[in-house]
């Protein structure tokens, strides 16, 4: 409609020149009325201010979140998972993993390793038999590495 108005002023008549005025008038007579108003009185106004995105808030703090990555990178691995997984059950010696999983022991072995190096399993030595190594679960620190996920994923 302004766009109109602009066309009709640059002619020379007498016409145009009162409809806009009066079109610049009620152009500032509803912009007046619409910084006032609620939704109720001028949805065009209330649904573009409704569209503006917020202020981007650019101070959030960073989540700490290395020992839950850590964690779930270790057991994604579905070797490893399952390992930690029949830990939780009682001690478990190289070959009855090996078995259960369907994989080499020399594999098992690897998997053990690094669950060993992030503290989520400890090796026992038999009692009666040195020769034979049981591993179990670090019951302490399985709960602490669950606790970081859970709150990640809270």
């Amino acid at each position: 409609m302004i766009e109109t108005v602009r066309a009709e002023m640059s002619g020379n008549s007498t016409t145009a020149n009162s409809t806009a005025n009066f079109t610049a008038a009620s152009s500032d007579a509803i912009v007046a009325a619409c910084a006032g108003a609620t939704a109720a009185v001028c949805p065009e106004c209330a649904s573009a201010e409704a569209q503006l995105p917020p202020e981007p808030r650019l101070d959030l703090p960073a989540p700490e979140v290395g020992d839950a990555v850590a964690t779930a990178a270790l057991l994604a691995d579905r070797t490893r998972a399952g390992i930690v997984r029949m830990l939780a059950d009682g001690p478990h010696c190289v070959c009855e993993l090996a078995a259960a999983l369907g994989e080499r022991q020399n594999n098992v072995s690897m998997h053990l390793a690094r669950l060993r190096e992030a503290g989520l399993v400890r090796a026992v030595r038999h009692s009666g038999d040195a020769r034979w190594m049981f591993y179990e679960r670090d019951e302490e620190r399985c709960a602490a590495a669950a606790a970081a996920i859970a709150e990640l994923l809270r």
